[in-house]
Formats: structure tokens, sequence, C-alpha cells
């Protein structure tokens, strides 16, 4: 039996296939996609499994939903995996996020018929939805004063990547790594409980 055709991806393949995809190749990036399925889909099951109860969907549809719209960007400077995993997370936070805001306005409106849940559940998973907008919605207001800190939040919260896979990402240092996730914290913590208030 061929034992290469079971070997993990390597970088190189990896590395040469996103070096393609600068260069205009169109298959490239669902070549890389295929050859990261594995490591695409225990970053969905990661993501979801910290948003359960905000979502029903499951990780094969977060893969592919997310496979998508990586083929939508087209040519981008993506230079290696971790590169690559930090912007599958990008697609992933949008899927969800999409999804908890399409779900929240077919409650709220349209022809349907509304009935009104007066269960902890309903109101308990209302406030998760709510939250995880805010957490969203406060993210990108921190992308635009700050994107390397937004970014260090995406990468370390949506991606599970540790400081090293981050400052190799950003071109930084970890203790740099290190420093921008205190700050990104604190200024999100604050922003949250701002929002929080009446």
């Amino acid at each position: 039996m061929n034992q290469e055709r079971h070997a993990p991806p390597t970088e190189g393949k990896v590395t040469h296939l996103l070096a393609a995809a600068r260069q205009g190749d169109a298959n490239a990036i669902a070549n890389v996609c295929s050859l990261l399925y594995q490591d695409l889909r225990r970053l969905a099951r990661a993501r979801l499994r910290s948003h359960r109860p905000l979502t029903l969907l499951d990780t094969t549809v977060m893969v592919h939903e997310s496979f998508f719209r990586l083929i939508k960007i087209g040519q981008v400077d993506i230079a290696d995996r971790n590169h690559f995993m930090a912007y599958a997370a990008r697609a992933m936070r949008s899927v969800m996020i999409d999804f908890v805001r399409r779900r929240r306005t077919e409650r709220r409106g349209g022809d349907h018929i509304h009935v009104r849940l007066d269960t902890n559940i309903a109101g308990s998973l209302a406030a998760q939805e709510d939250q995880f907008v805010n957490l969203s919605d406060v993210l990108d207001e921190l992308a635009r004063t700050d994107p390397r800190a937004a970014q260090v939040v995406e990468m370390r919260y949506f991606a599970g990547m540790v400081d090293r896979e981050i400052a190799d990402v950003l071109g930084v240092t970890e203790r740099t790594v290190c420093r921008d996730w205190r700050k990104a914290k604190m200024l999100l913590h604050v922003a949250l409980r701002d929002e929080g208030r009446p």
C-alpha cells in the first residue's frame, strides 16, 4: 500500500499551492482546503463546541460554508499554513455570526406567527446570541482602531492558534503577541461591559 498517500500534507505542499494562488491559480485555494480538510474540521469542531447553544451548524456544514468563503476571496497574499488557518478562522467567525443574525431576524419578523416562549432556555439562548453578536461587533470596532490586536484575538480565540504561530503570521515577537492579547482582552471587556448598559 502506498504510505505517501496517507501521509499528512507537508508545509511545502501547502506553501507551494499558496504561491500558485498568489500567481492567480484559481484551483490552488481549493487544493489547500483539500489538503488541510482535517485541520479545518478540527478548527470548526472547536469553534462549534465553544458556542454549541448558539448554532445548529455541524462541523461539515461549517467547513463547507467556510470553504466557499475562502474560494471567494480570490487572489490574496496568504504566505503559509498559519496565514491560511488565520483566514479560515475569520471565515468561520463570519459563517457563525451570519447564521446567528439570520436566525434572530427570522425569529423576529416575516410572515411567521409569533409564539412567545416563556422559558429560561429561550431567554438564555437569546442572551447568549446577543453576547456573541456584541463580541463580533466589538471585535470589528477593535479592528478599526487596532487591527493587529483584533487579528491576535481572531487567531487565538477563533483559530486556537498559539502565540508562536500568531507571531509568525504577524511578523512580530511572541512578547508583542502577549502584549496585544492583554490589551485586546481589556478593551473587549470594557466595550462589552459598556454594551450591556441600558
